[in-house]
């Protein structure tokens, strides 16, 4: 069980938002790096980081910066938001990312997350951001017909590392983790499911000690973290000792 620390990018600073919205901005760090850094130093083991501009344009945005994160730490470092080409993920994984997370484009071409597993095993998760049960694509700004574990199961025996599962009215505001999504997805599906969007406080790492929800690789934390509402090392503490 691992907990993922956020670095969440936009105009190459460290920000979060509610709900998605890239208007409801709150800036926590101007020098992503240094936050990553700080992260690592916490004891944190594993990174994620999103590429908000990246993920409605299509393409890296912020390119610089996630860089300059990779330098920054030793820890593995996930990405996703804007990678949707074979060459794009080979130049990601040529930097030195551990895992590159597929999204908008899992849902528009699925084979082509097929292909991107057996080229480079291990290093590819599929993002699932869902809004009322809805697969949203494009940076959060469109959702789609398709539901959670209908996408989940395409990709069942690809060889998918993870799926990042986000409920996006939960994300930023705080409110908890949708669990019982999150567990039921967990359990459709044999790839390994991580938690995102609302991880509130040390009530949600409580959730995480629990026998059930070992079945979950981890949980992704973002503003809960920043605003100081989780005590790091007893969170820590916690999840080593119920894993």
């Amino acid at each position: 069980m691992i907990l993922f620390p956020a670095i969440d990018l936009k105009d190459g600073k460290c920000v979060r938002l509610q709900k998605g919205d890239m208007d409801a901005v709150t800036v926590f760090n101007d020098n992503p790096a240094d936050q990553a850094k700080q992260f690592e130093d916490q004891g944190f083991e594993y990174l994620h980081v999103v590429d908000l501009n990246g993920a409605f344009a299509g393409e890296s945005v912020n390119g610089d910066a996630v860089e300059a994160i990779i330098r920054s730490v030793e820890m593995p470092v996930q990405l996703g938001g804007g990678i949707r080409t074979i060459d794009h993920i080979q130049a990601w994984l040529d930097r030195g990312l551990a895992r590159v997370i597929l999204g908008t484009i899992a849902v528009r071409d699925p084979e082509l997350v097929k292909e991107a597993c057996k080229k480079f095993p291990g290093q590819i998760a599929v993002g699932i951001d869902a809004r009322g049960g809805k697969v949203a694509v494009e940076g959060w700004a469109e959702t789609s017909e398709l539901d959670v574990i209908e996408l989940a199961k395409k990709f069942e025996g690809a060889g998918v590392a993870a799926i990042i599962f986000t409920d996006i009215d939960r994300d930023g505001i705080l409110t908890g983790i949708n669990w019982d999504a999150t567990l039921e997805l967990a359990k459709a599906v044999s790839i390994p499911v991580v938690a995102s969007g609302g991880l509130a406080s040390m009530d949600d790492i409580e959730i995480m000690t629990k026998p059930e929800m070992q079945v979950l690789e981890g949980a992704i934390s973002g503003r809960a973290l920043y605003d100081g509402r989780i005590d790091v090392p007893l969170a820590l503490q916690k999840i080593k000792d119920a894993s």
